[in-house]
């Protein structure tokens, strides 16, 4: 068996058709014909069945079982191949979604400079659930990432660094501004500003919503925090914010939220459980967990 024939039989089991995957890998039709007789030999099964009454290509139930093994060895490689290739360049490719980025990141930029990977770290920029994409698929080393609950996934080492409530922000101007706390289910009545979808924000802000039996209505939605934030301070509608990105330069009111069982905004650092960190990446990990 070599990687080339598993890639044969995966295009195989999409075409279901010799001559098309001949012409894909510019090769002859006998040596689709003869990688695939060799797998079925060697597994002692038979994995294709040609109907040549309809003139198609039947992929079997254990065909289909055998295919899943194959992506999983395929993804594998390919992760492999991009580690290799970072690894030769000394880089590390660095997951940060915008609100940890901006407002948890950089308290930790001296201890990562006295450490000597500052200059390694190449910062790859997106909401936490595309990072924690990029991360298993292994377009990314490392990532800090948002979430509700602690990350638990097999394939996954995940570190929890921090957790911080949510708060309700309105402009210096809103009547709720000299409240101090407010019930989510006081706030029915209220125009909401709100991240895309997406975000651990939008999906809190449901949460919270749905226990207290209250329909958002929301006015507007962008990926830009500082949209959000400028448009809470003109009083335009008010904000769902981890007080992680509220800051006292904002001119905004920051309330909390009085429901119980609200959720929370965790931060964690995480990486692949197969892969095996390098010097350098291994450094990057240290300094989040001495500097936390």
């Amino acid at each position: 068996m070599n990687i080339k024939s598993l890639e044969y039989y995966h295009k195989l089991v999409q075409e279901k058709n010799f001559s098309k995957v001949a012409a894909y890998f510019d090769v002859s039709q006998p040596t689709i014909t003869l990688a695939i007789k060799r797998l079925e030999a060697e597994y002692q099964t038979t994995f294709f069945i040609r109907d040549r009454s309809h003139k198609e290509l039947v992929v079997t139930d254990m065909g289909y079982q055998f295919d899943q093994h194959i992506i999983s060895i395929l993804n594998e490689l390919e992760i492999a191949a991009k580690e290799i290739k970072r690894g030769s360049e000394q880089k590390i490719l660095f997951g940060l979604p915008p609100i940890i980025g901006n407002y948890y990141f950089p308290k930790f930029t001296p201890a990562l400079l006295k450490a000597g990977v500052m200059e390694q770290l190449e910062t790859f920029e997106g909401g936490s659930t595309d990072m924690l994409s990029h991360l298993l698929r292994g377009n990314i080393d490392l990532a800090l990432l948002g979430s509700l609950e602690p990350i638990k996934q097999s394939k996954l080492k995940v570190i929890q660094l921090a957790s911080n409530p949510f708060k309700i922000i309105v402009s210096k101007q809103h009547p709720l501004a000299n409240k101090g706390a407010v019930a989510f289910s006081d706030l029915k009545k209220e125009k909401f500003i709100d991240f895309s979808q997406g975000f651990v924000h939008t999906t809190a802000l449901k949460q919270l919503a749905k226990a207290a039996n209250i329909r958002t209505k929301i006015i507007y939605q962008t990926n830009d925090l500082h949209i959000i934030k400028a448009l809470v301070a003109q009083n335009i509608g008010i904000g769902f914010l981890t007080d992680l990105a509220i800051l006292p330069s904002d001119e905004l009111v920051a309330l909390d939220i009085l429901d119980e069982g609200q959720p929370t905004f965790i931060t964690s650092l995480a990486s692949r459980t197969n892969h095996i960190l390098t010097e350098q990446q291994a450094a990057v990990v240290k300094v989040f967990q001495d500097n936390q």
